[in-house]
């Protein structure tokens, strides 16, 4: 590759330095040069050149073994006799412990106690040492810093360091020579922006013109944010659900990078996530965690928002570390986020011949695909029901349907509440029930998590419902009533705050008030 080194490096003096580093990267001494392929599957659905640059086939199942040995393949022999640490709850850990054992360097990686064991597991099995310490990543990384003082060990940044910005600016390099410099857009996952700011960099720097796309969680968005106020930016909520991207805060450096090369960023939603995960698994039959099908969901959501054909577009996998007990989970929101189905809470009346009224003449020809029914009294019933779609649009037909036969309806399509609760616990409010207040809480997956919610709760609130709900990550969901008089709200919300899990109050939410 020397003809790359001379001519292109003059162009943009700021970033001659990191694009070095890229070119002279040492991360194939671990790293694989994974395939860029072109998915004849995905093309004929999007009507575009598709490629899938294929960082799932990594020996750690993720690009982050790139950064991470780059930057541990060049400390010093008194950094390296140090020993290093990282703190992480999933790919950059596994990455860390793999270059460890590569160069044969002690490592430490603090890890939430909220990590699930597989997690856990496999960065043990590269012999690295393991300190579980806190409820999520932000403890954990400050324990990380402690320790790292006090014992001198060397701390390897998961993105905000230039030579693993570099170590991941090597999948740019390689797309650049896979395709032939011949694409028009390159759709990269962010989360702290250490990937994108290595690949922008290298790509920038050879073809301006192709265009660098991000894309992030709606409740993740910590890069989007930052570039639209043009400064850091910290997070109040964090989205876990593509756990390999939820930042609070993207780094300086990572910023930086961004402001000057990335040309646009892209957010989607948890359903447009899982439809992404289906989507991968039918073009390569591999399945990806969430934050790998980031870039193939940027993707489907910018095509449709743009009419964009014809076009050659690169999606990066980045990752296949997936818990199987998340397919559930993933399954359940895929259809509506392919808007293959539309759910609706539906009010009837309770009749000989309602519900026969109800299918032929609203549902028609459609398939349903969920069905839950609740009497509600001497004259009126309430169901649940999700109805198949064939095209997105005949959502909007079916609600006007309901109209012009004057039934009293919700779209709950896009009410998350229905979707990860209601679903699986239609059935209708008690009569017994005073004063109730529904919350919808994100509980750390470890021993002790609701012992320590009832103890914080004053002992005279009664439970009237609950239901959990395991999605096989690092935190589980639960939906909770509680008994609470109106001259206790206060209390309540002093409880809540001490209690420090995040929450949302579902007490006015329609879904509730019809079927709970």
């Amino acid at each position: 590759m020397e003809d790359l080194h001379c001519p292109f490096i003059q162009r943009l003096p700021m970033s001659e330095q990191l694009f070095r580093h890229i070119l002279t990267s040492r991360v194939y001494e671990a790293a694989v040069e994974t395939p860029l392929e072109q998915s004849a599957w995905l093309s004929a659905q999007l009507r575009n050149q598709v490629f899938i640059k294929r960082e799932d086939l990594q020996p750690v199942f993720s690009f982050k073994l790139r950064g991470a040995y780059n930057k541990m393949a060049q400390l010093t022999p008194e950094q390296r006799a140090r020993g290093i640490i990282a703190a992480s709850a999933g790919n950059h850990a596994q990455g860390v412990a793999f270059s460890a054992r590569q160069l044969g360097l002690s490592a430490t990686i603090v890890m939430p106690c909220t990590t699930p064991e597989i997690k856990v597991g496999a960065v043990k099995q590269f012999g690295a040492q393991v300190v579980l310490h806190g409820d999520n990543y932000s403890i954990a990384a400050d324990h990380c810093k402690e320790l790292a003082q006090h014992n001198g060990m060397t701390f390897i940044h998961p993105f905000d360091d230039e030579l693993v910005i570099a170590g991941q600016g090597t999948v740019g390099l390689e797309i650049m020579r896979q395709s032939g410099n011949q694409l028009d857009a390159i759709f990269v996952p962010v989360g702290g922006g250490g990937l994108i700011a290595g690949i922008a960099t290298y790509v920038k720097n050879l073809l301006p013109q192709i265009r660098i796309i991000g894309v992030e969680p709606t409740d993740s968005d910590a890069m989007a944010r930052a570039l639209e106020a043009g400064k850091i930016v910290s997070l109040d909520q964090v989205g876990i659900f593509a756990d390999g991207v939820a930042v609070r805060e993207v780094g300086t450096r990572t910023l930086a990078l961004c402001e000057q090369y990335v040309d646009e960023m892209v957010r989607v939603n948890v359903d447009e996530i899982c439809t992404a995960i289906k989507w991968t698994y039918q073009a390569t039959r591999a399945i990806v965690e969430p934050a790998g099908a980031l870039a193939l969901a940027g993707l489907r959501r910018y095509v449709a928002e743009k009419g964009i054909t014809g076009q050659r577009l690169v999606v990066i996998n980045s990752g296949a570390n997936m818990n199987f007990e998340r397919l559930r989970y993933v399954t359940e929101r895929t259809m509506v986020g392919e808007q293959r189905e539309a759910l609706f809470a539906i009010t009837i009346p309770e009749q000989p011949g309602a519900l026969r009224h109800f299918c032929q003449e609203v549902v028609g020809d459609h398939n349903i695909t969920e069905f839950n029914y609740r009497l509600s009294g001497r004259d009126a019933a309430h169901i649940f029901v999700g109805i198949d779609l064939r095209e997105p649009a005949e959502r909007q037909l079916l609600a006007h349907r309901l109209q012009s036969f004057h039934y009293q309806f919700v779209d709950l399509t896009e009410n998350d509440l229905a979707k990860t609760h209601l679903r699986h616990m239609v059935g209708g409010r008690s009569h017994v029930v005073q004063h109730e207040r529904l919350l919808r809480f994100r509980f750390p997956e470890r021993p002790g998590a609701l012992a320590h919610f009832l103890t914080t709760m004053q002992a005279d609130w009664n439970i009237s419902l609950f239901q959990y709900r395991l999605h096989g990550g690092e935190y589980g969901r639960v939906l909770i009533g509680l008994e609470v008089p109106p001259e206790q709200h206060d209390q309540l919300q002093s409880c809540l705050d001490k209690l420090g899990f995040r929450y949302v109050d579902e007490s006015e939410n329609p879904a509730y008030k019809l079927f709970l």
